[in-house]
């Protein structure tokens, strides 16, 4: 039976097959994220990926069950979407070195199934969800200034790029590119890089030397891309950057397919 590493890559995979990007749609954190519409909170992290991906023109999601509590039903046909969630638990354990029982927290990943809105009949649609303003530029900037014990960030090189030795993002002047939202995708990129560092998450794909075009260099380089759109899409720059975003993480697309394990390590 797939874990839960497998559905979600499959999914992935799936959706880049048609040529399918999530950010291709106009969003941005304040409106149009994906929600469920029982407890009103807004998924998060790969959730976003996945859900966005259906391209449902409602935010709202329900789970079966939500469906049923509501009155409503499912239409022929529908297919669930999944959302992963995961949290820790404690487990009973024997301690390898001293051999007494010791108490562990560990991580746990599961997975269930949502529908959109739109699959269903008999539930009213609650409005649309009241629009904050977004400024894209000072949203970017308030992320990169709420990176904590982020690496220096130099610029006035000819190329981008993150070293991980000396916990440095070089980068181009702002006047290099050809437009400032270019400007952050590209920074948002290394940045993503960086969180591998060991004193972050330590990352294999980036503290291993990797030769270029490898599986693991391939899926470091799709880490930081789709973590560089996800960005650009909670600041409300993807619309200016999404082509080149897209263009990039789909010329891996065999190396992924070579890497089938991409989320799961």
């Amino acid at each position: 039976m797939a874990n839960v590493f497998e559905i979600v890559t499959e999914q992935i995979l799936s959706h880049l097959d048609k040529g399918v990007i999530p950010w291709k749609k106009t969003w941005n954190c304040k409106t149009e994220l994906p929600r469920n519409l029982v407890s009103g909170k807004v998924y998060q992290g790969i959730n976003i990926w996945l859900l966005l991906s259906s391209c449902y023109a409602s935010s709202y999601w329900l789970t079966f069950n939500q469906v049923q509590k509501l009155g409503g039903s499912i239409r022929k046909g529908g297919k669930s979407s999944i959302v992963v969630y995961w949290n820790l638990k404690q487990v009973n354990d024997i301690n390898e070195i001293s051999g007494e029982a010791e108490v562990k927290t560990i991580p746990f990943l599961k997975y269930y199934r949502v529908f959109n809105l739109k699959q269903c009949d008999g539930i009213a649609h609650p409005g649309s969800i009241p629009v904050d303003p977004i400024y894209p530029i000072q949203e970017a900037e308030m992320i990169i200034d709420g990176y904590k014990d982020r690496p220096e960030i130099k610029h006035g090189f000819t190329s981008a790029s993150y070293n991980s030795g000396n916990d440095l993002v070089k980068m181009l002047d702002q006047s290099a590119f050809s437009s400032i939202e270019e400007y952050y995708s590209t920074l948002f990129h290394e940045l993503l890089h960086s969180s591998g560092h060991k004193n972050r998450l330590n990352r294999d794909t980036l503290m291993k030397h990797a030769a270029f075009g490898s599986k693991e260099y391939s899926r470091e380089e799709l880490i930081a891309e789709m973590g560089a759109a996800f960005l650009c899409g909670l600041t409300g720059i993807a619309q200016a950057t999404i082509e080149n975003s897209a263009a990039y993480i789909q010329s891996w697309r065999q190396i992924i397919c070579i890497s089938h394990d991409l989320i799961g390590q």
